[in-house]
């Protein structure tokens, strides 16, 4: 008798991925699914895609979807959590909506502490629009508008978001991921649950940043693009948890920015 050993989680739809060869949203779409599976969340779930290659993501996750305008998705999801409290929700950005037009909302939503989910795709590009320079562009990377490499004495340096966001009192918990391996591929799935977790237990803001490729963009083949994020993008994005305040010993945002605020009170390093 056949046993099932793999099979589409409940949370995703039966609509075919329409991304390219080699692009790692499948995964962590698949990912995402698997948690709401594992959490019994779908029904009580709310997603905001924004513009960007997530732009066609409420074609495949079977919970509610709402699109917001580029860059926006934050504060979408901010109203949305406000209005509804007992639900999840979450919104799934690429570096160049998230980090740049979307800068401000990211910053001010994680700031104020919002219990809301970002999973946030990395791939140092603008994948959708046709591969120009993103604030996550490495220094010399070639890109559609940066043909001769990314000049930090012109373009300034890639933003590092989850290092920046951990600063932030606000923030319950940053971790950068990939998907590239297995062993890769379960560590990322394991902090996507943390975050919703975070979430449904009220501790505050969570971020999850997952260090991508976009082959087609990168003019690379799918194996090639893994490789070649793996010697360029992980060394100046490395892989860990940045900020987790309950793995610090608090309950909750607020809490740990009052012990923060004491000890600096007290004249101790926070």
């Amino acid at each position: 008798m056949s046993k099932v050993v793999f099979e589409r989680p409940d949370s995703l739809t039966d609509t075919p991925f329409s991304y390219c060869p080699g692009c790692t949203h499948g995964i962590v779409h698949r990912l995402v699914a698997e948690t709401m599976d594992e959490l019994g969340i779908e029904g009580t779930t709310v997603g905001v895609a924004p513009v960007g290659c997530s732009v066609l993501a409420y074609e495949f996750f079977g919970c509610d979807m709402v699109q917001a305008a580029h860059g926006r998705a934050p504060a979408v999801a901010t109203a949305l959590k406000r209005a509804l409290p007992d639900n999840v929700v979450f919104a799934y950005q690429g570096d160049g909506d998230l980090a740049s037009i979307g800068m401000a909302e990211t910053v001010h939503a994680a700031t104020r502490g919002e219990r809301i989910t970002i999973v946030f795709i990395n791939n140092a590009i603008y994948g959708m629009t046709g591969g120009q320079l993103a604030p996550t562009s490495l220094p010399k990377q070639v890109t559609q508008t940066s043909p001769f490499g990314r000049d930090v004495d012109n373009d300034g340096f890639p933003v590092r978001v989850v290092e920046m966001l951990a600063t932030l009192d606000g923030v319950a918990l940053a971790q950068r991921v990939t998907v590239d391996t297995p062993k890769n591929v379960r560590a990322a799935k394991r902090a996507i649950k943390k975050a919703f977790e975070y979430q449904i237990d009220d501790v505050g803001y969570t971020i999850i940043e997952v260090v991508s490729t976009c082959p087609t963009n990168w003019g690379l083949s799918p194996s090639d693009a893994l490789q070649w994020m793996r010697d360029n993008m992980l060394p100046y994005y490395p892989l860990g948890v940045y900020k987790d305040v309950k793995a610090e010993g608090y309950a909750n945002v607020a809490e740990a920015a009052e012990a923060r605020a004491e000890k600096l009170a007290s004249g101790g390093d926070a």
